[in-house]
């Protein structure tokens, strides 16, 4: 049998062992009709696709224009014990025609670069505490964080969402997951921003975040403005004559993984993605009665999703749309899904069937998905076109996470240094 006898052969195996999954096939239109080229994957199918996550999902971006302006770019060229150029903006939004408040909705923007290089690739994701839980660097301006109020925490009541000042006690209580030395080391820049900055994680953030400047901010969702932030931030790091634009890299983690997976589903600028465990309603399958369910996403977490998807509730077999087809709209660029074995909530076997399942759309263009049906051992990561590792531990960003990452853009982007 000739090499291109056995590929198909494979990818036919692939699609029985999807279909016993119950999984939607991201490969028909919704007239009935297969999708057997790239030309109708991107002009018909991938439209389609779009339209329903927008409608059903995360909502659709408003089109009224804002207000957007860059503050002044802080730089050192000496950060992170001389290996790093540590640059810091604010990206300031208001309504149209107005000018931009000091206390309106505004992201604060990290980026380190390494000195030696005149462009540098750089690998760009969201965090959870703050700029400065970043790394211990105490050059890295402290921003206000979203917590529970102490006040009004304890006594069974879950407490209120306040904002807090600056506080240098989050300074690197996050380094751990970002690895910023190592990834200089390895000749790659590092952009995040918090993403409480576009919209705060609570029910009822909407009126401190982006989404109230618009409005229709309330078809929206609060996952669909931290996706619509990345673009923003994406905007800047393009403008930035020492970044690589044509290789940028998106990271989400968890529910970031979430946002960055539809940030890259809309932005095609985003040259590579990496979901960690972004789990149901990212990379995984909600019509798997395994992990976290979308009763529990829409009652724990009703901000993330537009208003469309509480009718799913107790119905997930009704969702037109799953997460192999929202890995499916990264197609053709380089994506990376990776699971870890304590994460049960996430369900590693939902992600990993997704990441399968889309290496058949990613044929389309000549590219290689995983190449199996069978779920890769614990720490032995594949790496095509599509790459998927599940590793030992829990919900995390770890050591072993980054060095794959690292090895799969090099692999992808060549000799970058």
């Amino acid at each position: 049998m000739t090499i291109m006898g056995r590929r198909a052969l494979l990818l036919t195996f692939l699609a029985c062992a999807i279909a016993a999954q119950t999984i939607l096939d991201p490969l028909i239109l919704q007239d009935g009709q297969p999708v057997r080229d790239a030309k109708t994957w991107m002009e018909k199918r991938r439209p389609e696709l779009l339209a329903l996550f927008e409608d059903q999902v995360y909502g659709k971006n408003p089109t009224t224009p804002l207000e957007i302006r860059t503050g002044p770019v802080l730089t050192d060229p000496k950060a992170l014990a001389g290996k790093a150029i540590r640059k810091q903006t604010t990206i300031y939004f208001s309504k149209p025609g107005l000018p931009a408040p000091l206390d309106g909705p505004q992201i604060h923007v990290l980026l380190y670069l390494p000195v030696d290089r005149e462009k540098s690739p750089v690998f760009l994701g969201m965090n959870f505490n703050g700029n400065q839980s970043v790394n211990k660097d105490p050059g890295i301006l402290a921003s206000d964080v979203w917590v529970k109020d102490p006040a009004s925490a304890g006594n069974g009541r879950s407490g209120n969402m306040v904002k807090l000042p600056p506080d240098d006690a989050l300074r690197g209580a996050a380094a751990a997951n970002w690895r910023a030395e190592k990834l200089i080391a390895a000749g790659y820049g590092l952009a995040t921003f918090y993403y409480g900055d576009i919209e705060p994680d609570f029910n009822g953030g909407m009126q401190f975040g982006v989404r109230a400047l618009f409005p229709d901010g309330d078809k929206w969702s609060a996952l669909g403005a931290w996706a619509w932030g990345l673009s923003r931030a994406l905007d800047y790091l393009r403008s930035d004559r020492a970044v690589d634009s044509t290789k940028i890299a998106l990271l989400g983690h968890s529910r970031l993984g979430k946002a960055a997976l539809w940030a890259a589903a809309q932005d095609e600028r985003f040259a590579l993605v990496i979901s960690n465990e972004s789990g149901k309603g990212g990379a995984s399958l909600l019509k798997r009665s395994a992990g976290e369910t979308i009763d529990h996403l829409n009652n724990s977490f009703p901000h993330w999703f537009n208003a469309n998807y509480k009718q799913y509730t107790g119905h997930p077999e009704t969702l037109p749309v799953d997460g192999n087809e929202l890995l499916a709209l990264i197609a053709p660029r380089p994506l990376y899904v990776a699971s870890a074995e304590g994460d049960l909530n996430s369900d590693p076997m939902g992600e990993f069937l997704s990441a399968a399942d889309v290496g058949r759309v990613y044929a389309l263009f000549g590219k290689k998905g995983l190449g199996t049906v069978h779920m890769p051992a614990l720490n032995q990561p594949i790496m095509h076109d599509v790459g998927y590792h599940v590793r030992t531990g829990q919900h995390d960003v770890t050591e072993f996470d980054w060095v794959q990452y690292v090895a799969f853009a090099d692999m992808h982007w060549g000799e970058h240094k």
